[in-house]
């Protein structure tokens, strides 16, 4: 009997010393778990308090802006005047640069520039140099561009590439090394705006190829820079409602090539693929559009006056969603997506 009794209290106890260890493993991972989302949370917090530090003192810092006719550029010429910055902003055209005087106060300046005019930049870099002083220039947005023909790769020739590849990519750089020295002796801020269209080649044509080559300029030149103090970002806006998106005038330029391919190339798209093709993409566009041009703009804010300004700024909510993510993925998963919105060819065989 007392053999029996102790050998249940025995039992009793090593099930106390089991239960015990067991309390203790379960709060040591619950601690565990604790310091972990904690940390996660300090990380966070410190992170959203860097971004959030700015430079104080905007008026006597210069920003130079190409393209400032319509679209990204114009809005952010005339957020930044208001802003206080010594904003130079350059258009194509007469007219542009008259609309965005009116527009703006009488401290912004424009200028005419064509960035695949050699000469033009060489001169607007001249008078850019004779304007900022011994200040240097704070910062420098490349933001001209153009869409081009975008079409069927077989439909196009090497002019068709050509154009946006002069515009988006060649022109881009030939400013960004006429103005780099002033940039340098400002240690400021390099900005090209690149497109998700630099991550992801969603349809043929020069746009894609060009700003696949501002991803890579723009990354030779963030570490190149980076010694002299230089911040370098670059921008991927997704699909906004620009005069880049026009659909009419995307329609209009397939048509016109359309009507100068060979008849082995017509037969095999087969007569009505434009407006097939187009309706397709119309649905595309009305859910994955954006209206709001500021959500771009307020990247280029940030990148100029952040202290700790971004390398990469995705602006749009298909791009932060859909294209960047889809960037990421296998080649075999982008192309099961994408070819999912080709439209179906009529004869491919055809010769």
């Amino acid at each position: 009997m007392i053999l029996e009794v102790w050998l249940c209290a025995e039992s009793a106890s090593k099930l106390l010393l089991i239960q015990e260890k067991g309390d203790q493993k379960s709060f040591m991972e619950m601690f565990i778990c604790v310091l972990f989302f904690l940390a996660i949370f300090y990380l966070w917090w410190r992170w959203r308090a860097q971004d959030g530090q700015k430079i104080q003192d905007l008026s006597h810092k210069y920003v130079f802006i190409t393209g400032c006719d319509s679209g990204f550029g114009n809005l952010a010429a005339r957020t930044f005047d208001e802003k206080g910055f010594r904003v130079l902003a350059s258009c194509l055209t007469e007219a542009g640069a008259l609309d965005l005087k009116e527009a703006t106060s009488e401290q912004l300046q424009t200028v005419l520039l064509d960035v695949t005019n050699p000469d033009n930049v060489r001169k607007v870099a001249e008078w850019i140099k004779a304007e900022v002083g011994s200040a240097g220039l704070w910062g420098l947005i490349n933001n001209a561009g153009i869409m081009g023909p975008s079409a069927p790769t077989d439909w196009l020739t090497i002019e068709h590439f050509r154009a946006p590849i002069e515009v988006n990519l060649i022109g881009l750089i030939n400013v960004t090394l006429h103005l780099l020295p002033l940039v340098k002796m400002a240690r400021g801020r390099l900005v090209n705006i690149s497109s998700t269209g630099g991550r992801l080649a969603v349809w043929g044509g020069g746009y894609c190829p060009s700003k696949f080559g501002v991803e890579g300029f723009n990354d030779s030149l963030r570490r190149d820079m980076k010694a002299f103090g230089v911040k370098v970002s670059c921008i991927e806006p997704g699909l906004f409602k620009t005069g880049l998106s026009n659909r009419k005038k995307i329609i209009q330029e397939r048509e016109t090539i359309w009507k100068q391919l060979p008849p082995a190339i017509r037969k095999q798209y087969g007569e009505g693929y434009i407006q097939k093709d187009a309706a397709k993409k119309e649905k595309l566009t009305q859910i994955f559009q954006n209206t709001d041009l500021s959500l771009a703009v307020k990247c280029m804010e940030h990148a100029l006056t952040s202290i700790h300004p971004h390398s990469r700024y995705t602006a749009g909510w298909d791009a932060k969603v859909l294209w960047i993510p889809l960037s990421n993925m296998p080649t075999a998963i982008q192309d099961f997506i994408l070819l999912r919105n080709k439209t179906e060819l009529a004869d491919p065989t055809a010769g």
